[in-house]
């Protein structure tokens, strides 16, 4: 079927499908970026397919790259800004082939027509092809649609559909079983029954597949609007029992009377939260992650009547640790999804906060990730079913975390210190030292483009010269100005969280 429509294309990627027609070839937008173009999204990678064969794409670029063997030439555009354009890949229409690995073709054969590359496609959604055949103003074509296996219809209808039969294709490839989980989250798509029941049948050849690309579709899923659906999919369609069986150890976990939800169904709404936030990967793994220790940590206590979990925090973050490896995440990644999970129970009654813990909780996460662990407390705050992200409790630490990270104005700022004042001014220890720093402090503090070493080494000169009572008076000033810049600053750190 040819049907002809109007498209927003960037003019990046048409110069390049020009380029090739030009010189005889054809050229067509495939797969994902043809897919969001019909469902009205933006594309974030752009494919060209063609029947010219790599050594004829590369002739034609001024700037391109040739890294694998499946005929996918990256043409590069070193003239934008816009990160999906950057690179343009074309690749030759392929040939069907056997898949001996349940993951790569056996063989690479290149086809000479559009209709033999669409049919090896893995969904109908992913089989439409568009060839762009009229400018109709900036950025705006009319593109010539052709669509074999009726993807449009299943777009349409919001329908994830294998092209052919469904145990052919999951066979040919068995990533196409998560690839199928993965866009129906993604799209907020619903898998047909023929490839439902398909997917269930040869689930067990996921366990073929490297543990990089189901990780790869693992973030993907995670880092979509709908993870929690993307989960409990992979659940039900035994991918977790493959993966993740730690995860659903939590099924059926009852926990103590604070909580409204199992143990599974406290981390998925967890996790949903980071998402609705927009939050980073790492928050995300946390949040899915942070109570994985729970099941093996439960105990019934008689004197509560009710679960206890205690150490989950520390067991967790081990299961977090081995789970992170066993997917092959980067070491980065691992340490600090680990550190957030271990240190996610830190909380105390707001009167029993003190700075020193505060410190100390600093210390233990570091700076770099202080604030994505609030954020995981917020989720897991609004996974036990309590309506408010944000009580006093949470702005507390949230205040007392920005007073503790706040650099204080001392006079280790300055750019000179008690030593190298005794080797200027030949003094030994003594307290005329001291109101020499805060005398400097004092005029640092009213004009910074002062704390050089030259200008203060000058100035500790003149200012030994000066009577301890006249250096005491100036180092009063600077040490009173210190206290009042501080008051200042912690009382606008508070009022922006509400607290006292």
């Amino acid at each position: 079927m040819k049907k002809e429509t109007l498209f927003t294309i960037p003019n990046e990627v048409v110069e390049v499908a020009k380029t090739l027609e030009k010189k005889g070839f054809e050229a067509f937008l495939i797969g994902g970026c043809t897919r969001d173009l019909l469902i009205g999204r933006t594309p974030k990678d752009w494919d060209i397919t063609t029947n010219a064969t790599p050594k004829e794409i590369i002739s034609l670029f001024t700037k391109t790259f040739y890294e694998n063997e499946y005929g996918t030439v990256g043409v590069v555009n070193e003239n934008t800004e816009d990160i999906s354009l950057k690179v343009i890949e074309v690749t030759p229409y392929r040939l069907e082939s056997t898949y001996s690995n349940k993951r790569h073709p056996d063989e690479i054969k290149f086809g000479k027509k559009i209709e033999e590359d669409l049919k090896r496609r893995d969904f109908t959604i992913n089989a439409i092809a568009v060839k762009v055949v009229e400018s109709k103003g900036q950025k705006n074509y009319k593109g010539q649609i052709i669509d074999p296996y009726k993807g449009q219809s299943d777009i349409s209808e919001k329908i994830i559909r294998t092209v052919g039969d469904p145990d052919e294709r999951l066979q040919e490839d068995a990533l196409r079983i998560v690839r199928a989980l993965r866009l129906a989250t993604e799209l907020s798509f619903m898998i047909n029954t023929e490839t439902q029941v398909s997917i269930k049948k040869n689930i067990s050849l996921l366990k073929e597949i490297s543990r990089e690309r189901v990780r790869d579709e693992f973030i993907k899923i995670l880092m979509s609007d709908n993870p929690m659906k993307g989960l409990e999919m992979c659940h039900e369609y035994g991918l977790l029992k493959i993966f993740l069986p730690e995860l659903e150890a939590g099924i059926g976990n009852k926990q103590n009377k604070a909580h409204a939800y199992d143990v599974w169904e406290h981390s998925l709404r967890t996790l949903q939260h980071s998402a609705k936030n927009k939050w980073s990967l790492e928050v995300r793994l946390a949040a899915l992650f942070h109570d994985i220790g729970k099941p093996p940590s439960r105990l019934w206590s008689e004197e509560k009547g009710d679960w206890t979990f205690h150490g989950h925090d520390m067991v967790g973050s081990k299961i977090t640790a081995k789970i992170l490896s066993r997917l092959m995440f980067p070491v980065k990644t691992i340490e600090k999804v680990v550190k957030l999970v271990r240190w996610h129970m830190f909380f105390s009654d707001t009167d029993q906060i003190t700075l020193s813990s505060v410190r100390r909780l600093l210390r233990n996460v570091g700076k770099d990730s202080i604030w994505d662990l609030m954020n995981v407390r917020a989720c897991d705050r609004i996974g036990t079913g309590r309506p408010k992200e944000q009580p006093y409790r949470l702005r507390k630490y949230h205040s007392m975390i920005e007073e503790v990270m706040h650099d204080p104005v001392s006079v280790s700022m300055l750019k000179i210190n008690g030593a190298k004042i005794m080797e200027i001014a030949g003094i030994n220890p003594s307290p005329k030292i001291g109101h020499i720093l805060h005398a400097l402090l004092e005029e640092v503090m009213e004009d910074p483009k002062l704390n050089t070493t030259e200008y203060l080494e000058k100035r500790v000169t003149d200012l030994n010269k000066m009577t301890e009572k006249e250096l005491q008076n100036l180092g009063d000033m600077g040490k009173a100005k210190k206290n009042a810049q501080e008051e200042s600053a912690i009382k606008k750190i508070r009022e922006k969280y509400w607290v006292k």
